[in-house]
């Protein structure tokens, strides 16, 4: 998160294509709430890929919130994908948002899939728990640009997630 606060016109780190601080940056700050679901849910990688645990607790629901939270140091979180949402606009009362979230740890990369439901505490959007639909570690050495993208997008692995391992 530091550098895009350094370069406020750097894109967002959730995939939105937006610049960080028209994006996530100022809900991970506190400046604003997330409006949805989703923005919920896209700040939170943020916050998992720039090792922001404050807000990561911040964020999760009073009854399932962890008391503490350790990240681990080797797992880079590289690329979100949202793949749907079910409800979650800001007259909504809960909502569910099912993504791929791609990562990198000990030459290692992989995808993590997951359907995560969110609802309100306080007016609030807060994450509450999640049902993990796969995850898939793959050695980088096995990777090869033309095949399909071992996350199921459907497109070559180059045009894929290839560029946000780099």
């Amino acid at each position: 998160m530091e550098e895009l606060l350094d370069n406020p016109q750097a894109l967002c780190g959730c995939g939105s294509g937006r610049p960080g601080i028209h994006c996530c940056v100022p809900i991970i700050a506190g400046e604003r709430p997330a409006e949805t679901a989703e923005q919920l849910m896209r700040s939170r990688f943020v916050a998992y890929a720039s090792g922001q645990i404050d807000y990561l607790l911040a964020s999760w629901h009073s009854s399932t919130r962890p008391a503490q939270l350790q990240l681990s140091a080797d797992l880079h979180w590289r690329r979100l994908q949202v793949l749907s949402t079910d409800a979650g606009a800001s007259a909504d009362g809960d909502a569910w948002v099912e993504f791929k979230a791609v990562y990198q740890q000990q030459g290692r990369v992989g995808f993590m899939h997951e359907r995560s439901r969110f609802v309100r505490e306080d007016g609030a959007w807060r994450y509450i728990d999640g049902e993990s639909l796969s995850s898939e570690p793959v050695a980088m050495n096995t990777l090869k640009r033309n095949e399909p993208c071992f996350c199921g997008s459907g497109k070559k692995f180059k045009k894929c997630c290839a560029p946000s391992l780099r």
